[in-house]
């Protein structure tokens, strides 16, 4: 096959083969209840945990920026895709329902990443840590005193508490400040995952070895040399960020409608330094 003579290319493909094939097998131990209950369990979790690695390598390993918030983008749209699902996703079927949720939860990323990414780009280094960690911290705090309900009128919001929502005598609670959101139908499966992590890794990967990643790859190694050379650094490394916020913020909701209840603690600064973990010990860049 012509598409296979490519050097990259034939990189690329083993990595969908590899993917595929860990999931074959895991999927046949599964079914045959060779895999104990306490780590299937966990199937869907790592997953998650994977597409958050993925797409944060995009910034940190392909970028070359260090970013502590990224907790903050997969809660938003953990929750952006929780409060679809309980609002009307539970009336469709998980085959239509549970990507409309991912999409919904990465737009909302999305926008956060690019509301975020205009100013913090500017910064380099710690700076740029310190504020993505601070963004992380904030939006967590913010999740803890949100109350969203719902009832015949429509949508409440309010940052005080349940009883300032006011809702009539039909109305339902969906994000009750720091309990969260409790109720959740479970909708998440390792199949789901999977598909999200080949997701995940055909975009990127199509995005480092386009002209954009080379773009993104050259103000790493040298911001300077880019820069007198005509690149848009602010451009594409907005563009790096605002994509690894997307797909932290799918990962978010494959991982919230995996429990019954979610809450923003899930979400703190220990789960964007277990990611950046996760990015270092697999290897900064290796995807490229």
């Amino acid at each position: 096959m012509k598409f296979l003579k490519d050097k990259q290319t034939r990189h690329d493909f083993v990595t969908y083969a590899m993917c595929v094939v860990a999931f074959a097998i895991v999927f046949f131990m599964q079914s045959n209840h060779m895999i104990p209950r306490m780590i299937a369990g966990q199937l869907v979790p790592i997953t998650a945990y994977i597409v958050m690695a993925i797409s944060l390598n995009l910034v940190v390993g392909i970028a070359g920026d260090l970013s502590l918030g990224h907790a903050g983008f997969m809660s938003v749209g953990a929750f952006s895709g929780a409060v679809f699902w309980m609002l009307a996703g539970d009336g469709m079927p998980i085959w239509l329902g549970m990507p409309l949720a991912m999409l919904i939860g990465g737009v909302m990323a999305g926008i956060f990443g690019f509301l975020i990414g205009i100013p913090v780009l500017r910064l380099r280094g710690d700076y740029l840590a310190i504020v993505t960690l601070a963004f992380g911290e904030i939006i967590k705090n913010i999740l803890n005193s949100c109350y969203l309900g719902v009832d015949g009128s429509g949508m409440h919001f309010s940052l005080k508490d349940a009883a300032s929502l006011k809702l009539a005598a039909d109305g339902k609670v969906i994000i009750n400040g720091a309990i969260g959101i409790t109720g959740l139908h479970k909708a998440s499966t390792f199949t789901a995952g999977i598909l999200l992590i080949l997701v995940t890794l055909f975009v990127i990967l199509n995005l480092i070895n386009s002209r954009a990643g080379r773009a993104i790859m050259s103000i790493r190694d040298n911001r300077i040399a880019a820069e007198a050379t005509g690149i848009n650094v602010t451009k594409y490394k907005l563009m790096a960020f605002i994509t690894s916020a997307v797909f932290a913020g799918m990962g978010g909701v494959l991982y919230a409608l995996n429990f019954s209840t979610l809450a923003a603690k899930k979400f703190d600064y220990n789960t964007s330094i277990l990611v950046l973990v996760f990015v270092v010990l697999g290897g900064i860049g290796n995807i490229r």
